[in-house]
């Protein structure tokens, strides 16, 4: 039997965090040098084209996960103590209606976006079959398939068609890495679920559970990349380039907060379900306080470079400085806030959780239609921010309210111990 945590010692998201936290920081720093390759070798047109068309793609990806990758780690987590007994049924309830629906979307997307479409079943299988590791316990898989190996060989096929100038070739260079992460995902997951009988009931408990988060999920997806596509529409591929360019950096805080969420996911659930929510407390004060302390400087730092850093895309996008600005401060808030949204849902309340995440996507469709047409890229940013912050505030408002949750408390200094951190 494992020792717990000694009193008063907090227990943080340990090596696990930390190896997803270096895993979002690698990914953030190849999207971001991947996004110079490309505004660099190619006309804003041609750059902002390319970023539309993966971003509709990766939208209909996240629509056609379900959120199914939530759901078994929320079953697998759980299914521990009794040696993963049905498990491997599960994981095939999960699979299937995943691949029909990816497969759905790839055909309607072929006449927009091209050969292309034929990845959303690619990515959406790998990231299923990746947190199902994760319900193992395993954060081994998604570091490095994910985070490492998938962006690196997306940078270095981008890279050489931006040398080639092939720009046709851009969107089959960035889809060809997840076919060899599906297929490394899938044997991971081979090597740890034990084989055993469908039980009667598995599909129907993993999507009773997993229906709300689905649709939260599509919101979630939509939300997260809805802008660009916006912005293309409204203010044409120009103007979409110089947003994506501005924006990059928002994927620091969304795969930090993602890589120490993996992380403590499953022990959020486990601490929850046992009836444990001190437990919780910790591990949610612990996470936040880190999240802060590794994006902060980060946040800071952009808001007083941006001019510079922008020109790194090209000398007509360092007039993007204050889309930057308003991204910085959105950004520090949110991560001041925690993985408010994981919290939640480890709770339970996965309705409560997609009604805040319509409210954030009713807020930024509603900025982005007024404020685009004459703003572009820094009317988009404003849409983004307001919908990020009822995404954050809302579920913050939440937890307080009905379990005296709060992101800082006398938690949060005994997590920086490197001993509590390292304990986990």
């Amino acid at each position: 039997m494992t020792q717990g945590p000694v009193e008063g010692q907090v227990e943080g998201p340990g090596r696990a965090g930390i190896a997803g936290v270096t895993a979002a920081a690698f990914s953030a720093l190849a999207q971001f040098v991947l996004v110079v390759v490309v505004t660099r070798a190619f006309t804003a047109a041609e750059a902002g084209g390319f970023f539309a068309a993966t971003a509709v793609v990766l939208m209909a990806a996240g629509i056609a996960k379900l959120d199914a990758g939530n759901g078994l780690v929320y079953f697998i987590a759980r299914a521990e103590t009794y040696g993963y007994l049905g498990i491997s049924g599960y994981i095939r309830a999960a699979l299937v209606p995943c691949a029909v629906a990816a497969g759905a979307a790839a055909v309607v997307l072929y006449p927009q976006v091209g050969v292309v479409a034929a990845v959303v079943p690619v990515v959406v299988l790998g990231d299923v079959l990746l947190a199902a590791t994760r319900g193992f316990g395993a954060m081994r898989p998604t570091v490095l398939l994910d985070g490492m190996v998938l962006p690196a060989a997306q940078l270095v096929l981008v890279a050489g068609v931006a040398v080639a100038g092939a720009v046709e070739w851009l969107p089959v260079a960035w889809a060809l890495p997840y076919v060899p992460v599906l297929v490394l995902a899938a044997a991971a997951v081979r090597g740890r679920a034990p084989r055993s009988p469908y039980l009667p009931g598995t599909g129907r408990d993993l999507w009773r559970h997993t229906a709300p988060r689905s649709v939260a999920g599509a919101v979630q997806a939509v939300f997260q990349r809805v802008d660009i596509v916006v912005v293309a529409l409204l203010a044409g591929p120009a103007q979409a380039a110089v947003y994506t360019a501005a924006t990059r950096f928002k994927v620091v805080g969304q795969l930090a907060n993602q890589g120490l969420a993996q992380a403590v996911q499953a022990r959020l659930v486990g601490a929850l379900a046992s009836g444990e929510p001190a437990r919780a407390r910790e591990l949610y004060q612990a996470a936040t306080i880190w999240l802060v302390l590794l994006t902060w400087p980060v946040w800071l730092g952009y808001a007083a470079l941006a001019p510079w850093l922008l020109r790194l895309f090209g000398p007509s996008y360092g007039s993007a400085a204050p889309v930057a600005l308003v991204l910085a401060g959105t950004m520090m808030v949110a991560t001041a806030c925690g993985m408010v949204d994981v919290v939640l849902t480890a709770a339970g309340h996965t309705w409560t959780s997609l009604l805040n995440l319509l409210a954030a996507v009713a807020c930024t469709l509603a900025l982005d239609l007024a404020l685009i047409p004459a703003h572009g890229a820094l009317g988009a940013v404003a849409g983004w921010s307001g919908g990020v912050l009822v995404k954050n505030l809302l579920p913050l408002w939440q937890l307080h309210r009905r379990y005296g949750l709060h992101p800082f408390g006398r938690h949060t200094l005994g997590a920086l111990r490197w001993r509590a951190w390292a304990a986990a």
